[in-house]
């Protein structure tokens, strides 16, 4: 029970939980004669579900009863069953009469520090039996699943709070009349914790729920009777729904094409760092080169986990129910998300939300060409809450919260200003309403929700909207190591694995995408396979570079935008490369948002179906913000200039190197004609003292390399054989090498052999 609500079920005065219920053991001392007399124990220590300082030695142990329904008793004491079941009794049925003696049931204390109070039972005290009514229970039918000793306390407790002191005085008076074999005194002095705790001790947990709703009919209670009903109705869905959600996110495959092994994602899933703070651009951590910060974000920014989203009943009302998160391509929200889920369904976290529906976009997309309502696409995707009455979604009493994962997955266009009002759950509507009305807080106000999505859809939601940003930044260095420990079930190769990528500076870097790790992952555990723990791991940076582009630009793409031709994908690819060479031939990592228009690239198409861009906002000055595009990492931008160079060159037979006043030297140099680029390329690397075409260099090598070639084989208009081009390259390098004109730059040549020697 959370603290708010173990507070609404105590009142002032009253004892806690813990001090209503004591343990119990049938006592060997000589019994009295019930029939003369009882005793009236003294106030018993409380029922305490944790562990039990009280000694323990001497308590008896039965075998679970043949009832299936949990025992209030086996959790609050050990008695020795045999005394305290009629054996004469069908094991099936249950039937309590009214005698003349009270129950043994509490005949005896097994507390040795309580101390007995003998008393002459009066005439007064017996009832007539004749007026006794039956509880008749079948106790092998089967009880719900849901039905818990928890939840029965929370429910009978919250429902009697429903009650005047007056009608809860007539509720316990009908308990003394009708059931008086429950208690040893009239229970009218008792308050309400040790008034629920005497019935689940005497009855199953559908017995004590069944008696309460007898109860409060007699005492014509039938709006409290709802409210109990209503508990019990949604606690029934609430189990079946965590059923389900356990089922779709408690597993994950390992590998990215989602065929791999199956494991629970408690054993794979490492926390990513998420900040209290957004637009704070991309990393910009270099090997080479020193990058200034790209943001202006200079708040304090707070770390989070996924238990921090919504961390408590009573949520701060500046930011209202709405929280957007955000990140770029491969950052690992959806399996932040994941784990958001799966703690919920767990009650590891967020225990005051009633319920919890992922919608994700990818699925809503069935209903972009129909009229729906929201309530329509729950049950669509949770049978289970068709039990779920109408008041369910908006009462206040009933926290609900939505998930909606991949806005940027969504084609369709978020009008804020002119889409018209809905606020009926049960509305048919199109899907873009529905979004719309539900992030706007006019249609399930009451609710709360996250939404996810890559940077650019945040600027659509509209400023008087009130709403949260926090950024997902990936992992950080420890994290990159527990994710490769985890990932890989055999210690030894995930030491090698985490010596791998520590051994290039790069590959540390770029494992902070959650994406990239296991493209790492992926690769070593297919060298592994293949070629056994102790063989060679690639050394070119550039084969995991066409891996992260590749899956970017075709496997995630294909759940945001159709499919393109070889053409089409061409074409963008050579517009974004000769921007991120024109932007590094100026030494800048990110571009203004209005010069886009200029050069022809959507920017949906960079930032949210390839997401090899990303896009944030900076402000220069007071009261002024401007919207800026980089590339998801400064290294990326390099890979993208030398894919540029090396399409333009085999395509176009254009040296996007070479300088115009050496054009009178084209065809000198000896050797295959795709040399005379990669000479350009090297004076040009070696001329920038800054180090700003290093990489570039080297991805130019890598790409060539005849692993790369066959990835992008695609992207070629003609197929090229080279087969001496690893010879030539080399000499051309070590001839530099050799020359030793630019003694500081003789290490990036040596990376250059390294991309060639995959």
């Amino acid at each position: 029970m959370d603290d708010t609500d173990e507070a609404m079920a105590t009142p002032a005065g009253s004892s806690s939980i813990g001090e209503a219920v004591s343990g119990r053991a049938m006592t060997h001392s000589t019994e009295p004669n019930e029939d003369e007399i009882y005793y009236i124990p003294e106030r018993r220590p409380s029922l305490d579900l944790g562990p039990d300082p009280m000694d323990t030695t001497n308590w008896h142990y039965v075998d679970q009863a043949l009832s299936p329904a949990q025992s209030y008793k086996s959790m609050t004491s050990e008695e020795n069953s045999d005394e305290m079941r009629d054996e004469d009794r069908s094991p099936t049925r249950i039937e309590l009469e009214r005698t003349d003696s009270f129950s043994s049931c509490y005949s005896f204390d097994s507390d040795d520090c309580e101390k007995k109070t003998i008393k002459v039972k009066s005439k007064d005290d017996i009832s007539d039996p004749s007026d006794e009514p039956e509880i008749k229970e079948d106790v092998n039918k089967d009880e719900h699943p849901s039905v818990t000793v928890a939840f029965t306390f929370k429910a009978i407790s919250k429902t009697l709070e429903q009650l005047s002191d007056f009608q809860l005085l007539r509720f316990k008076s009908i308990l003394w009349k009708d059931y008086p074999q429950s208690f040893n005194t009239p229970p009218q002095s008792l308050d309400m914790v040790d008034l629920v705790d005497r019935l689940l001790e005497c009855y199953s947990l559908q017995e004590s729920l069944h008696l309460t709703r007898t109860v409060l009919t007699k005492i014509g209670q039938k709006s409290t009777l709802e409210f109990l009903e209503t508990l019990c109705i949604r606690n029934e869905v609430r189990y079946a729904l965590c059923q389900s959600l356990r089922k779709i996110y408690g597993e994950v495959s390992e590998d990215l094409a989602m065929e791999g092994e199956k494991r629970p994602l408690d054993d794979v899933f490492v926390t990513p760092t998420i900040t209290s703070t957004s637009n704070n651009g991309p990393n910009t951590e270099h090997e080479v080169l020193t990058i200034e910060q790209l943001h202006s974000n200079n708040k304090p920014a707070k770390m989070l986990t996924t238990r921090d989203i919504f961390p408590s009943k009573t949520e701060d009302l500046r930011y209202g129910n709405l929280v957007f998160f955000t990140g770029v391509a491969g950052s690992g929200k959806s399996m932040a998300v994941r784990r958001f889920i799966l703690d919920w369904v767990e009650e590891r976290s967020h225990k005051h939300v009633d319920f919890l529906f992922p919608l994700p976009f990818r699925d809503l997309k069935q209903f972009e060409d129909k009229e729906v309502s929201i309530v329509d696409m729950i049950e669509t995707f949770y049978p289970e809450t068709a039990k779920l009455r109408r008041k369910d979604f908006s009462n206040e009493d009933c926290k609900i919260l939505f998930i909606f994962d991949g806005l940027d997955e969504y084609n369709g266009e978020l009008d804020f200003y002119n889409i018209s009002y809905i606020i009926d759950e049960i509305c048919s509507v199109s899907l873009q309403k529905i979004v719309v009305n539900l992030m706007r807080g006019r249609l399930l106000y009451r609710s709360l929700f996250l939404v996810t999505s890559r940077p650019q859809v945040k600027g659509c939601i509209p400023w008087d909207t009130a709403h949260k940003r926090i950024e997902m930044r990936g992992f950080s260095d420890p994290e990159k190591d527990e994710y490769f420990k985890k990932r890989l079930k055999d210690a030894d190769q995930a030491a090698r694995v985490i010596a791998y990528i520590n051994s290039y500076k790069t590959l540390r870097i770029m494992c902070h995408l959650p994406l990239f790790c296991s493209l790492v992952a992926d690769e070593c555990e297919r060298i592994f396979r293949e070629k056994g723990i102790q063989a060679e791991l690639p050394k070119s940076l550039t084969y995991m570079y066409t891996k992260l582009m590749l899956t970017l630009m075709r496997q995630h793409r294909k759940h945001r935008a159709p499919d393109r031709s070889p053409d089409e994908e061409r074409s963008f690819l050579m517009k974004l490369g000769k921007l991120a060479f024109n932007m590094l031939e100026k030494n800048s990592f990110k571009i203004i948002k209005y010069q886009w228009t200029d050069l022809d690239i959507s920017d949906r198409e960079a930032v949210i179906n390839s997401g090899l861009c990303t896009q944030y906002l900076v402000a220069p000055f007071v009261l002024h913000q401007e919207e800026y595009v980089s590339f998801i990492h400064p290294t990326m931008q390099e890979y993208l200039t030398a894919l540029y160079a090396i399409l333009s060159y085999r395509n176009l037979g254009k040296n996007i190197f070479e300088q115009p006043t050496k054009n009178k030297f084209k065809g000198m140099f000896k050797g295959h004609k795709e040399m005379e680029m990669y000479k350009c390329a090297v004076d040009k690397s070696l001329q920038c003292e800054d180090g700003r075409f290093d990489f570039v260099l080297r991805f130019l090598f890598g790409l060539s390399a005849q692993t790369n070639q066959d990835l992008l084989e695609s992207l070629y208009t003609s197929p090229s054989k080279w087969p001496t081009f690893v010879e030539e390259a080399t000499a051309l390098i070590t001839k530099k090498i050799r020359e030793n004109q630019y003694p500081n730059r003789t290490s990036n040549l040596q990376q250059c052999l390294k991309e060639l020697d995959f």
